[in-house]
């Protein structure tokens, strides 16, 4: 099948191209940073999802929206609008199967950064919105939402001993997630599963349900 993945130079991103590929996929990626992913069946576009053209790729099977930033600059423009722009080019096709975006824990929670949050949580409603219109295609629309991940963006967290785990403390499981989970995970909400859609799933290893009862 034809997989289109958005943001896969790094993280979530090129480990959901590689999963597919691994699997026997063809997978074109789109990314403003050269990809380092060198295989026969991939396919590398450099674009901003918000500024640039979008290239023409036809009857894409599934779309995995994962392309995003962080930096209460371009959050809204980059994670929200070029998202749906994205989406409303592609995913509306007679060979589309399923559409998976890549939100995050606090589209759920209203943690991290102000336009981040709002960026994310705009995603779900959105999520919702193309399930109900992908339905006629017989495909499905869902979200998966990660909590902490194991990826370069998180460096700064990850190399800092006592801030690291101060964030583990944070969760039930005491870890975070790696990107090849992340990607499991989207290979399993759009090749295997069938009959879920408008739904959002949690990766978050309990942070968002961790509590302290006191009595």
């Amino acid at each position: 099948m034809k997989i289109l993945v958005t943001g896969t130079s790094r993280g979530i991103g090129k480990a959901i191209a590689l999963k597919f590929l691994k699997e026997g996929h063809q997978v074109i990626g789109f990314d403003i940073l050269e990809s380092s992913i060198n295989d026969s069946n991939y396919e590398h576009y450099i674009c901003d999802i918000y500024n640039s053209n979008l290239p023409d790729v036809c009857d894409v099977d599934i779309l995995i929206n994962n392309a995003g930033a962080q930096n209460s600059i371009d959050d809204i423009d980059i994670n929200l609008k070029g998202t749906i722009r994205v989406t409303e080019k592609y995913a509306f096709n007679k060979n589309i199967r399923s559409v998976l975006f890549i939100a995050s824990s606090s589209a759920r929670t209203g943690a991290e950064f102000p336009y981040y949050a709002a960026s994310k949580g705009g995603i779900l409603a959105y999520m919702k919105n193309v399930a109900m219109r992908l339905a006629k295609y017989g495909a499905t629309s869902n979200s998966l939402s990660p909590g902490g991940v194991i990826t370069e963006l998180n460096d700064h967290i990850i190399n800092d001993p006592k801030l690291y785990k101060e964030v583990l403390d944070e969760t039930m499981l005491n870890k975070w997630a790696s990107v090849e989970e992340i990607a499991d995970w989207a290979y399993f909400v759009t090749i295997i599963n069938k009959s879920m859609t408008a739904e959002d799933i949690l990766i978050d290893n309990g942070e968002a349900s961790k509590f302290n009862f006191v009595w």
